[in-house]
């Protein structure tokens, strides 16, 4: 960091107004892979984050990388060449933030389905992200995939993986692999796997309730199957989730490996 602040110190004084545009075009083609992951992520890009400081986070980390990085001559770039290099890099963070938060939407999914089984979908609260309503408990696994997320350091794994990613795609270079577009298909299909692994031992264990109390109302038909059932079911449900607490923070810690590995992929997959 002190050799890379006194390399700017000594080409600041005397710059030319030339000069100065290029150094400042060059943080800014730098910084739009770092700053459109940023934008395209889970957690980075929460509209809790105000917009300006993900700008000086993405600036601030190409300030960093200035000096590591090979960077085209800002002077030899003009229309459509700087377009399309522009074009790949706002693809490769979008891309790497979207497969990310394919993956997080796992844990949404999961609750959705928990909550429409067990009858909790009738607690709903307004996700400030997109703006629609969502049972409780599908937020409360979104921020469980979160603490697992950060507790296992995904999002300093992630922002590095981003970095390495100027070492095998370097700014300038436009001849991407577009195969890398397949990636985001498996990542849907991984979604609803571990949708599915996070929900099955709620699940089955909502259904085997169900039979039980499917065999007591039919031996005796007095009982209202929804004033007795309806209260053990949502009872149930939530000793369930209890003791299969430990099941749903593995699955959401795997989760996280697979989707830090399919960044790599991607990443590895450009050229």
């Amino acid at each position: 960091m002190e050799a890379l602040a006194n390399n700017f110190s000594q080409t600041l004084p005397g710059l030319e107004l030339s000069g100065l545009v290029a150094i400042i075009g060059a943080l800014a083609l730098a910084s739009l892979r770092v700053g459109s992951f940023f934008i395209a992520s889970p957690l980075f890009g929460y509209r809790i984050i105000p917009l300006q400081a993900r700008i000086i986070v993405a600036f601030a980390i190409s300030f960093l990388i200035y000096n590591k990085i090979s960077m085209p001559n800002i002077e030899l770039l003009a229309g459509p060449k700087l377009i399309l290099i522009i074009f790949v890099e706002l693809v490769i963070g979008i891309s790497s933030g979207l497969i990310l938060k394919i993956m997080f939407e796992a844990a949404s999914l999961a609750g959705e389905k928990i909550a429409a089984s067990t009858g909790l979908s009738f607690a709903g609260l307004i996700d400030p992200e997109s703006g629609a309503q969502t049972p409780v408990l599908s937020q409360i696994l979104s921020l469980f995939m979160i603490v697992t997320f950060l507790s296992l350091d995904g999002h300093l794994i992630a922002i590095s993986t981003i970095l390495q990613s100027y070492q095998v795609l370097p700014i300038g270079e436009t001849n991407m692999n577009l195969s890398v577009i397949k990636l985001g298909i498996d990542a849907g299909g991984l979604m609803f796997k571990f949708g599915a692994l996070i929900m099955l031992p709620v699940v089955l264990g909502i259904i085997l309730l169900n039979v039980v109390i499917g065999v007591v109302t039919r031996s005796a038909p007095t009982l209202n199957l929804f004033s007795f059932g309806f209260p053990i079911t949502m009872i149930f449900a939530f000793f369930l989730l209890y003791i299969c607490t430990i099941t749903i923070g593995g699955n959401l810690s795997n989760l996280t490996n697979v989707s830090i590995d399919f960044i790599n992929r991607l990443i590895e997959g450009l050229l």
